[in-house]
């Protein structure tokens, strides 16, 4: 047993695989991003509609579905033009746009470094994924029912097509 937790350690950053084009298969990826030192300052009505306003100005990738918890945000996105751009570039333009127009200072920087990233291989993964994401306001004893969490939504309906 010893042999195999050696042969695997723990990964400290997270693999950014590039995303994987299928003529006919939608692309969905599953991000979870953090604030610097997992601050609780994101589950407020500012963070939420700063973060709605520059996910529906860019183009490169449309946001989805959507849970943004105190120190972290869940998110479903989808390239928004082809061919397909970088995530990491989309994630970095609308980090730094968000943190331009943050509304304190103290709470700067407000990111982590690295995000977690998955790309979504079938519509049961998505619908599984969204599932353990809105509950997580009630897993976390923020709420009693996920439809009382009032950071949430969806901007643009992803379509999942085999």
């Amino acid at each position: 047993m010893s042999e195999q937790k050696d042969a695997h350690p723990k990964r400290k950053r997270p693999a950014h695989w590039p995303v994987v084009e299928s003529e006919n298969r939608s692309i969905i990826v599953f991000l979870t991003i953090c604030s610097k030192d997992r601050q609780p300052i994101l589950a407020c009505e500012d963070a939420m509609l700063n973060l709605m306003k520059v996910w529906r100005a860019s183009d490169h990738w449309a946001v989805g579905r959507f849970t943004i918890m105190p120190d972290h945000i869940h998110l479903f996105c989808s390239p928004g033009i082809s061919p397909v751009r970088p995530l990491k570039t989309w994630i970095g333009h609308w980090r730094s746009q968000v943190a331009r127009s943050w509304r304190t200072v103290e709470d700067k920087p407000l990111w982590q470094r690295e995000y977690w990233d998955r790309q979504l291989w079938s519509g049961d993964s998505y619908s599984e994924k969204w599932h353990y994401v809105r509950n997580n306001p009630v897993r976390q004893g923020l709420v009693e029912n996920a439809d009382d969490w009032p950071y949430q939504g969806e901007i643009q309906e992803l379509q999942w097509h085999d």
